[in-house]
Parts: structure tokens; C-alpha cells; sequence
């Protein structure tokens, strides 16, 4: 932790994990370049690639710092750059992803307004192109409204709630406290972020925030329904993270905000796992298991559905798509990116 750059407080890292990506990388790499406020440095690493990648990233020459290792998945790239980094502040940005130009200097403001925050998030636009559709993840005069005249929630759990906990490309953070709170999970296959996250909030729960857009997610088209291995290691990953971090919030003293953030994720999840039809079993257990963070009402509903998945599963998607047709969903959600 000895290398930290000296030239100021606010210098910036940027992380690139990248994957046989060599279509898109150069597209995120120029829109770090882009950015009003220039980062200090550009750490590209690139996870055991074997297409153009590694030629494309080196194109860039001196612009950017080359890493390549074997491949050990999107958390391990991540903490390969987070411990490479000389910056007092780290930005992450996924290889398929793009920045807007003012993210940096957005993020920067706010932090330098509230000398106090150790991290730092806000909106994105995600967009489809299969359907050639890009829409703000939450709308801008909403993310205003949950800030109340402020531009930091008082609560990474409160925020995560009202879906202004923005992603991994949005996030900013003080290089100590990613070291503090344990780097990414190299073990989970998805949700990797998410569960840094909920880390870091258990001890530092005030997070800035940028209502306006500053990344671009980009989606594919969403394809089959997952099947039933995926589908359950989707379920036992979401059910892990939350079981380590109701014990984390007892530690910290945390329950009394974790607990509704727990509860939405674990619902969230549920909800998905019944477009794709999952076990019965697997879903009414996660009921049981985490008994207290659900109404009565709502695990009578669950248990209602579960006993005829493929028809509850039919119905859900004939509503989703009559909402898509008649244009009516907000969001654009994809499918957790999975390790390498």
C-alpha cells in the first residue's frame, strides 16, 4: 500500500478487465481517453485472451498499462488491476462497456464537495442493440427527487433499494477501503460486485452520487431461458451473499438497514427464477432459509406459484411481452455477466 501516488488526493486508477473482447475494448479504452478529467492512469488487464485483444490494447502504447495474466475470471481481473493501481482512487470500467465524458469529473465533484465519502456511483444508460434502444436506468429527475437536495445517499442499502446503486462501471473508490473491505470474490461466478459492495456499506454507508448517466451498458439481446443448473447456481450465489452479509451486518450493527436490502434482492432474484421456471424446491427453500426477511403474504403468493412453474412461468413472460410491445418498461435489465 506504499505506492500510492503523492501528487494529490484526487488521482485515478482506471481498471479494464478484458476477455476476448477485441471487437469492443478499444471502444471502452477511447472512452477513458475522452473524459473531460484525464485519469492518472489505465490499467488494461487482460484475462488469458486468445483472439486480437492483446494486439489491440497494445496499440495504444505508453496510453495505457498492458497486464496479462491466465485467465482467473472477471473478479480476479478486477483485483489484479486494484493491486496494480499507484492512485488514491479506483474506476472501474468493464471491457464491452463505454464511459461517458464527463464521468470522472462528475464523480470528482461530488467527492470534492463531500471530503468525507470514500466512494462514489451513479446512473447509466443501458442500451440494447439488438433493438436499438437506450434508455437511463433510473430517470435523472428521479435520482434528484431520493437525493433531497444533497449529492450523496446517506445509505448505500436505502440507495440500492430505489435502484440508484449503480454498477460496476459507475463505481469510484478509495483504493484503501477495496483493500479494507477484501477485494472482489474470485469464487463467485456473478454478482462479484454486488457483494463488494454490500462490504464496503456495512462500514462506509454514505456514497455520492451522480443522477445524470456516465456509463453505457451495453446488452445483448436477450436469449433462452437459462437452464436448471444455471438457474440454481444463480439462486445458491444470490442466497451466499446475502447469508455472509446479514452475519457482516450483525457485526456491524447493520441489520436494521441491511435486512430491506436483503430482502429486495432475494425477491428480485426470485422473480427472475420464476420466468425461468426453476425447482419449486429451490425457491421454497430460499423462503425458509431466510424466513424473516419476507411478509407472510408474500411467501403464500411464491408458494402459490411455485406449484406450477412452467404455466407461472408462460404467464409472466406473455405480460412481459405485452409490456414490451405496447412499450411500457423502463428498464433494460441483462443477465449477470458470468466469470471467464
Amino acid at each position: 500500500m506504499n505506492n500510492t501516488k503523492q501528487d494529490g488526493p484526487f488521482t485515478v486508477s482506471v481498471v479494464i478487465p478484458a476477455y476476448n473482447i477485441g471487437k469492443l475494448v478499444a471502444r471502452a479504452i477511447d472512452s477513458v481517453l475522452a473524459q473531460t478529467h484525464q485519469p492518472d492512469e489505465i490499467i488494461v488487464v487482460d484475462d488469458g485472451s486468445t483472439d486480437d485483444t492483446a494486439d489491440i490494447i497494445k496499440s495504444y502504447g505508453s496510453k495505457v498499462k498492458y497486464i496479462y495474466q491466465a485467465n482467473l475470471g472477471l473478479a480476479g481481473a478486477r483485483n489484479t488491476g486494484i493491486k496494480t493501481a499507484t492512485c488514491e482512487w479506483v474506476a472501474f470500467l468493464d471491457g464491452d462497456d463505454e464511459w461517458l465524458p464527463d464521468n470522472l469529473n462528475l464523480h470528482l465533484e461530488v467527492l470534492k464537495q463531500n471530503p468525507n465519502l470514500v466512494w462514489s456511483t451513479g446512473n447509466f444508460d443501458n442500451f440494447l442493440a439488438g433493438e436499438n434502444r437506450r434508455q437511463s436506468y433510473i430517470r435523472p429527475d428521479k435520482g434528484l427527487k431520493l437525493l433531497g437536495g444533497k449529492d450523496y445517499f446517506d445509505d448505500f442499502f436505502d440507495a440500492y433499494i430505489n435502484d440508484a446503486a449503480g454498477n460496476a462501471n459507475t463505481m469510484v473508490v478509495k483504493r484503501r477501503i477495496l483493500h479494507q473491505a477484501g477485494l472482489f470474490r474470485r469464487e463467485l461466478p456473478f454478482a462479484e460486485d454486488t457483494d463488494l459492495w454490500f462490504r464496503i456499506a456495512m462500514q462506509w454507508p454514505k456514497i455520492g452520487f451522480v443522477p445524470q448517466p456516465v456509463a453505457v451498458y451495453h446488452l445483448q439481446r436477450p436469449g433462452s431461458l437459462m437452464d436448471f443448473t444455471q438457474s440454481a447456481k444463480r439462486l445458491e450465489v444470490i442466497c451466499d451473499i446475502v447469508e455472509r452479509s446479514l452475519t457482516l451486518a450483525e457485526v456491524h450493527n447493520r441489520m436494521d438497514k441491511f435486512a430491506p436490502c436483503g430482502g429486495f434482492l432475494l425477491r428480485r432474484t426470485i422473480r427472475s427464477s420464476l420466468f425461468e421456471h426453476a425447482s419449486a424446491e429451490l425457491v421454497q427453500d430460499m423462503l425458509k432459509r431466510f424466513d424473516p426477511l419476507f411478509s407472510a403474504g408474500y411467501k403464500t403468493f411464491i408458494r402459490i406459484l411455485t406449484r406450477f412453474p412452467r404455466a407461472t412461468a408462460f404467464v409472466l413472460h406473455l405480460i412481459s411481452r405485452i409490456v414490451r410491445s405496447l412499450n411500457l418498461r423502463h428498464r433494460v435489465v441483462r443477465r449477470p455477466r458470468r466469470s471467464r
